[in-house]
């Protein structure tokens, strides 16, 4: 018998999706049967990119995988966060209450007891309590992230932003001493989109703020103490749990929306310890052709092996004549795949540094194996991230862009990956990380021990 059942849902976006898939294994761990609400688009490319008998296996271990509409239509761009956001936070609240109250009626399942909810879907929470259901807030991003956007009041009484979320002043903002510096051009919220569709991902940010303060027992976060103590100072009420993973063998399927190249595994495995450069964007990043080439040939000319994950969407309009040239010249040296396991790649020992888009979850699995990054931010709260990485935990550098013209060049990517590759005290710095990572998610460390705490609180 089944402890409780438990909702989870996740943002639609892969970076979202993921941790929560890992608690999800986690909670069907400790005994728990989980009902994993995606968006029918995503829920789809889920079970697509599952290998052979995977669905069946999630079943077994108690996970059942449901979708329910966004409210885009299947051809429109989900990448474009102002609409999806807007479509998400209009439609799904109703057939959100829907799903639950067919899982009500259904029978032969244990009544939901509890919702395990995304920080950013702050609207299922006021759902989840009609029907009773209890909720804990889960935020996959950094807790600085979240540090940031709960200090929107005080930044705007203080005049550092205006009512509509924008700044005032161009100044760099530390929140507190040991916290990750960050300008006031790059705040998250004014960095997801479209500058004229900003207001809908700042109303989203302030109205999530007042879901979890009024209907939340409880905010867990995919991080850890030692990685974040100036904010766990300041909101002493957030507990970290990570970094998540779903099992110690990375095999377990965590709701990937493309499914895995192993072949680069192998590869791998031919490679000399500390040697690849492994370059991986996340799942939203877009780059022109321009850019595409100059960090194709910068990684050419290193010299070294490097593993480039290449999503199909990556780079529209880019010559396929031009790619193949440039497959031809580093077949052997350059793998290039359109997705792969990206943990157990950074578990690899071959695996040298990360060039990164600095997504949270990128960030603590880097983290996690101890791997130096080379920051290359695309959007959003990345570039808080990239804050961390080079100002704070200082286990990485950042390209620089030119001034004019926005782009990374050939020699900058060369010149970054030398020095981060050839720096030994970034590499000792991020091996302390590593090992403070994992002391704190084993038996008696801070993130084991708030998870018990979580673990608990769903058991009441």
């Amino acid at each position: 018998m089944a402890k409780g059942h438990v909702l989870v849902l996740p943002m639609p976006c892969q970076g979202h999706v993921i941790p929560l898939m890992e608690l999800s294994h986690r909670l069907a761990d400790e005994g728990f049967e989980v009902t994993f609400v995606n968006t029918e688009v995503d829920h789809a490319l889920v079970v697509a990119a599952l290998p052979p008998g995977g669905a069946a296996e999630l079943r077994q271990r108690g996970i059942h995988l449901t979708a329910i509409p966004d409210g885009l239509a299947e051809d429109e761009d989900r990448k474009d966060l102002n609409k999806l956001i807007d479509a998400y936070s209009r439609h799904m609240p109703g057939h959100f209450e829907r799903l639950i109250g067919e899982i009500e009626a259904g029978g032969g399942r244990p009544k939901v007891r509890w919702l395990v909810g995304d920080v950013n879907m702050g609207w299922s929470f006021a759902v989840a309590r009609r029907f009773g259901i209890r909720v804990v807030s889960f935020s996959p991003a950094s807790t600085a992230c979240i540090a940031f956007m709960r200090k929107i009041p005080k930044l705007i009484e203080d005049g550092v932003l205006n009512e509509k979320g924008w700044p005032e002043r161009q100044e760099t903002l530390q929140l507190a001493p040991g916290m990750p510096p960050l300008h006031t051009s790059l705040l998250s919220w004014n960095n997801a989109g479209a500058a004229e569709g900003q207001h809908i991902i700042f109303d989203l940010v302030c109205r999530n703020n007042k879901f979890n303060d009024d209907l939340a027992e409880m905010t867990i976060c995919n991080s850890f103490h030692e990685a974040e103590p100036a904010v766990f100072k300041l909101f002493p009420d957030l507990l970290p749990i990570g970094p998540l993973v779903a099992d110690r063998e990375l095999r377990r399927p965590v709701g990937h929306f493309l499914p895995e190249d192993a072949g680069c595994l192998d590869w791998l495995d031919a490679q000399p310890d500390g040697s690849v450069v492994y370059v991986a964007f996340g799942s939203m990043a877009i780059f022109d052709a321009r850019q595409f080439q100059e960090l194709a040939v910068g990684l050419e000319l290193t010299g070294r092996p490097f593993l480039w994950v290449v999503r199909p969407d990556f780079t529209p309009g880019l010559s396929t004549a031009w790619l193949d040239a440039f497959r031809c010249r580093v077949a052997g040296r350059g793998v290039i795949v359109e997705w792969c396991s990206q943990q157990r790649v950074l578990a690899h020992a071959a695996v040298a540094c990360f060039v990164s888009h600095c997504g949270w979850n990128s960030t603590l699995e880097g983290v996690r194996n101890g791997v130096p990054f080379l920051c290359w931010p695309y959007f959003c709260d990345q570039f808080l991230d990239r804050s961390y990485i080079t100002a704070v935990w200082r286990t990485g550098l950042a390209v620089a862009a030119g001034e004019e013209d926005g782009v990374v060049t050939r020699d900058e990517v060369r010149s970054k990956v030398e020095q981060v590759v050839g720096d030994g005290e970034i590499r000792e710095r991020a091996r302390l990380l590593r090992d403070t990572a994992r002391a704190c998610v084993s038996e008696g460390g801070s993130s084991h021990k708030n998870f018990r705490k979580f673990i608990d609180l769903l058991s009441e």
